[in-house]
């Protein structure tokens, strides 16, 4: 049989003591968390259809799709080649292939199809996974998730449009949407001179016999090849959400201009466009004037999915990391058998545990809200921003640690750390950024008790387990009964210590003692450190190391 491997004699050396090449995976089966976490909350069919994707997103193909997409990024295309205006963005055909693989699953629509039946624990389970692949494409998935609650505020749009946006298909060709397979949904909501404070939009929304017509700008439009984008613009009963197509109902291109694509850090498979509307059809969504309440749910969902992006960065990170560690040897053995790795690695890990229980049980509040259960409706509203925020915040450090384990091998583009290190910052951003999650957090302390009672509820249900644990969540509630006008100040810290301790509490309650114990130790205790790897003495670093791969 021919030799088809890699060469290592070459002409002036023989290439030693680095990891074997790549082969196919299994994300879902080496993934002890990830499994265990499904397994003891969500429904069986969960895992059962996960399956597949585990061991798609792990292949040699996937992973390669990933590179490529990257490596080649969209392309804006204004005009045809006899100066007809198009508005399109082309893309490579790995992009096509992964967004493939994301909806023919029907990886975007089975929260909804399966909805109070473990369907949004199936959801970001899949994203998770989906992101290990290349995490740029995810963004029309989420997008095209998260639209459906928006859309229920308009029943005769819904009844148009949900079809299309559940269809386990994927159809990239630039039609009017009835004419299409599967459909896909963006969102256009941000302007130039407000950001994240959209009540500064200048967008304007006049009634015509047929609908609304929009004129002016946006600054970031999300997946600009999707079918139709939520947008926000003023009309005389205030600020409105609308939808937006492609295509008007009698088949003609929209008047929607792309103006150009964001040259963005990274992010780099997916496009970003500045838009203008030049008197844009648009259906109105919602009620008049409640735009931003309209919208907001479609940004609920697509926060918990910024959740849990930069988990399934990090997760493919302390992959990379720990392979490499394991095959290369310095100072005379490896890099794994080392202590200071050893506690380097332990400690990403620990970090990687800790999101997985946080993403699955925000995930699996929404499952309760959808069956009516009060607890785990009041919990929805508060765990997505908590989540968003530390899972975000933790990202890029946890990165360039992992990068740093492979030393200069790690900075080449060549491996996947440069481009997740380019990666990490964007979910932070996009959706509300730090200090908009943090306020976010403090007016659902104030206007919804019920979801401060049910954090509470699952922090108390652990308390006596761990001292450290205990003296922080007695300085948390110490801190939260400070006067509201004190808080804001604080926000970051309140959301920090929040996430941190409803990540304890998870963990306590059901990860393995060696787990549990030393995130406690290393998170909430005196011998907490600034970064990662400080380890407290005696840590169990071999029980923890065991739990990176099955």
């Amino acid at each position: 049989m021919t030799d088809r491997a890699p060469r290592t004699q070459l002409a002036t050396h023989r290439v030693t003591n680095q990891p074997p090449p790549s082969h196919d995976r299994d994300f879902l089966a080496d993934d002890p968390p990830l499994r265990e976490a499904l397994g003891r909350a969500a429904p069986a069919w969960v895992s059962a259809r996960l399956a597949p994707l585990g061991r798609a997103v792990g292949s040699d193909h996937v992973q390669g799709l990933g590179e490529a997409a990257n490596r080649h990024p969209p392309q804006l295309r204004l005009f045809d080649r006899h100066g007809r205006r198009l508005d399109e963005v082309a893309y490579h055909p790995a992009y096509h292939e992964l967004m493939a693989l994301a909806c023919e699953g029907g990886w975007h629509a089975v929260a909804w199809q399966e909805e109070g039946n473990g369907g949004h624990q199936a959801h970001v389970a899949a994203l998770y996974l989906l992101t290990q692949a290349e995490p740029g494409f995810c963004c029309p998935v989420t997008m095209t998730h998260a639209a459906m609650p928006a859309l229920r505020h308009a029943p005769a749009l819904e009844a148009a449009w949900a079809p299309g946006l559940l269809a386990h298909a994927y159809d990239a060709r630039s039609l009017p949407a009835p004419e299409k397979q599967g459909l896909t949904l963006g969102m256009a909501m941000t302007e130039k001179q407000g950001g994240s404070d959209v009540r500064a939009n200048t967008t304007r929304a006049l009634p015509v016999a047929d609908g609304w017509r929009l004129t002016g700008h946006k600054w970031f439009c999300s997946a600009p090849m999707s079918d139709a984008f939520l947008t926000l613009a003023h009309s005389d009963d205030g600020l409105d959400c609308f939808l937006v197509p492609r295509f008007v109902p009698d088949g003609e291109r929209n008047a929607i201009e792309l103006q150009r694509l964001k040259e963005k850090c990274g992010n780099r498979a997916n496009a970003s466009a500045e838009i203008e509307y030049r008197g844009a059809w648009a259906a109105r969504l919602g009620e008049p004037g409640r735009g931003v309440a309209t919208i907001l749910e479609m940004v609920q969902q697509t926060r918990l999915d910024a959740a849990t992006a930069p988990v399934g960065l990090m997760r493919q990170a302390l992959r990379e990391a720990w392979q490499y560690v394991r095959a290369r040897h310095a100072f005379g053995r490896a890099l794994a058998e080392q202590p200071l790795m050893r506690a380097v690695i332990a400690d990403l890990a620990l970090e990687v545990e800790a999101g997985v229980a946080l993403m699955l049980r925000a995930a699996r509040a929404f499952d309760g809200a959808a069956r009516g259960e009060a607890h785990e409706a009041a919990l929805a509203r508060l765990l997505p921003a908590l989540a968003k925020y530390w899972h975000n915040k933790r990202g890029p450090a946890f990165l360039a640690e992992a990068m740093e384990c492979l030393g200069g091998i790690g900075y080449v583009e060549e491996a996947p750390l440069a481009r997740l290190y380019r990666e990490a910052p964007v979910n932070s951003i996009w959706e509300g950024s730090g200090n908009v999650i943090c306020l976010d957090v403090l007016r659902v302390l104030a206007r919804h008790p019920e979801a401060f009672a049910a954090v509470q509820a699952e922090l108390g249900a652990v308390r006596g387990r761990h001292d450290d644990f205990d003296h922080a969540l007695a300085e948390l509630e110490r801190e939260l009964a400070a006067p509201a006008e004190a808080l804001e100040a604080r926000g970051r810290w309140l959301a920090q210590r929040l996430a941190q301790c409803l990540q304890a509490a998870l963990l306590l309650g059901q990860a393995p003692a060696e787990v549990a114990e030393t995130f406690c130790r290393t998170r909430l205790g005196a011998e907490a450190g600034m970064a990662y790897g400080v380890m407290p003495t005696g840590a169990p670093l071999a029980a923890i190391l065991s739990r990176i791969e099955a």
